[in-house]
């Protein structure tokens, strides 16, 4: 028998203990009526969920205990998704606790139906978080433990990366820049029977078209100005490896030609040489451009595009990724805290709005980077965001609590009912909710099976 999910509810008032312990009857309810109690129940219990009334003894009047509790149980277990309801100042009693981590907030006097609803999200969230930990614990020792996602798209990609690694094929990897095309690549390296030989990269656009063949091909000392000793190239250092040709769209037509015949002969020549050598080197090259289109125009080869495309994998974008940008952003989060020393726990409810909202042009290296300045930025202990730079964007990003709930339960339950097919049954069962309550919730918003 499933167990049944825990839910603390920190709550002085012994009529609205009992109030909402029948409320939520679908959970394994533990009842807490002040701070010494709840850290006992949270130490003993561990619930994913707490509601905290900020109005708790010795200070039922004011907000003080309550507050002492939040932070004493987020820094007990920070996972924790806290719901805070206090009737005392609720708009700056709301803006501080969630900027003091709580994850939602709720004014008294309470509406049942409504904070039911705000406890079953915050359930189905920390279940997600807890896959996605599962998830990249389990993936952490694989070749490509390095690739962090949850969503069905991306793992369809690492799972062809696994199956194609072991073969001795050429792989070119197609996305947009910033997509994890250089981390794939080394993906299929690391996998393969080649990953006691070196994984040698070169971007063949951030090279002069002058230097590139010395680059790839090496030179013979004296072979031009400059050349003062013999230079292997990228081709010879992966001897027995993988050599990376990153925006290999780039590679000038002439020099296309040489590569060519290197693929089909697997010898080279350095410039100024007149040696053969042959060289076993496995190609992965990637790039962002319309290869076919390319080809069409003339800018290139065709056949060389056979020969390095023997599989070819395509990267959705980050966009299509789904629910990869808050997972993405709470690893960077975590990873820029750490190596800055910074005090950020977490992500305000704004941000995580924005982070949907937001289209992610530049994909991860653009989620990267603005979760790193937001860290430098960030002047509590979440992340807004105003922080990420995102706040602008009045039409994408709610600016009120009720709006960024309404917007996520949209996104939720979307999200569900194309996992489940459009089965309510499933979909209320991914949620966490009953039938009766998925109806109103679709009938709420709008929404359609």
């Amino acid at each position: 028998m499933t167990a049944k999910p825990k839910l603390l509810i920190v709550e002085d008032d012994v009529g609205l203990q009992r109030q909402l312990r029948w409320a939520y009857e679908g959970y394994d309810v533990v009842v807490a009526s002040d701070r010494a109690s709840a850290l006992d129940a949270v130490r003993a219990e561990e619930p994913d969920v707490v509601t905290l009334d900020l109005g708790l003894p010795p200070d039922p009047d004011g907000t003080i205990e309550g507050f002492a509790t939040l932070q004493a149980i987020l820094s007990l277990k920070p996972d924790t998704k806290v719901i805070v309801a206090s009737g005392h100042g609720a708009r700056e009693s709301a803006l501080r606790a969630i900027a003091e981590g709580a994850w939602d907030f709720y004014a008294k006097p309470i509406d049942i139906d409504a904070l039911g609803l705000i406890v079953a999200r915050a359930f189905h969230v920390h279940a997600l978080e807890a896959e996605n930990r599962r998830l990249a614990d389990r993936t952490g020792s694989t070749a490509l433990g390095g690739m962090i996602t949850a969503a069905p798209e991306m793992l369809k990609v690492t799972r062809t990366i696994e199956r194609v690694a072991g073969a001795d094929v050429s792989v070119m990897l197609l996305g947009a820049s910033g997509t994890g095309k250089e981390l794939l690549a080394r993906g299929v390296h690391d996998s393969s029977p080649r990953r006691k030989g070196a994984f040698v990269a070169i971007n063949c656009a951030a090279i002069p078209e002058t230097l590139l063949e010395s680059e790839l091909f090496g030179h013979e000392k004296g072979a031009f100005t400059g050349a003062v000793k013999t230079t292997e190239g990228k081709i010879e250092l992966a001897q027995g490896g993988t050599l990376f040709l990153d925006e290999v769209g780039d590679i000038p037509l002439p020099l296309q030609v040489k590569l060519l015949r290197f693929l089909q002969e697997r010898v080279i020549e350095r410039i100024g040489g007149r040696k053969p050598i042959a060289v076993d080197t496995r190609i992965v090259c990637a790039t962002h451009q319309d290869v076919d289109a390319m080809i069409a125009d003339g800018r290139f080869r065709e056949d060389l595009y056979y020969r390095l495309a023997e599989i070819v994998v395509r990267i959705p974008s980050l966009a299509e990724r789904s629910g990869d940008a808050g997972l993405l952003a709470q690893h960077f989060l975590k990873k820029y805290a750490k190596t800055m020393h910074s005090a950020v726990t977490g992500l305000s409810p704004d941000a995580r709005a924005a982070i949907d909202a937001w289209g992610w042009p530049g994909n991860v290296r653009e989620l990267e980077n603005r979760m790193k300045r937001a860290v430098i930025m960030a002047e509590g202990k979440l992340v807004t965001a105003a922080d990420l730079d995102l706040a602008g964007d009045a039409e994408d990003i709610p600016l009120n609590l009720r709006s960024v709930r309404e917007v996520a339960d949209r996104k939720a339950i979307r999200h569900a009912l194309a996992r489940a097919d459009g089965n309510i049954s499933n979909t209320a069962k991914l949620l966490g909710v009953s039938r009766p309550t998925l109806y109103d919730l679709l009938k709420s918003y709008d929404l359609h099976a």
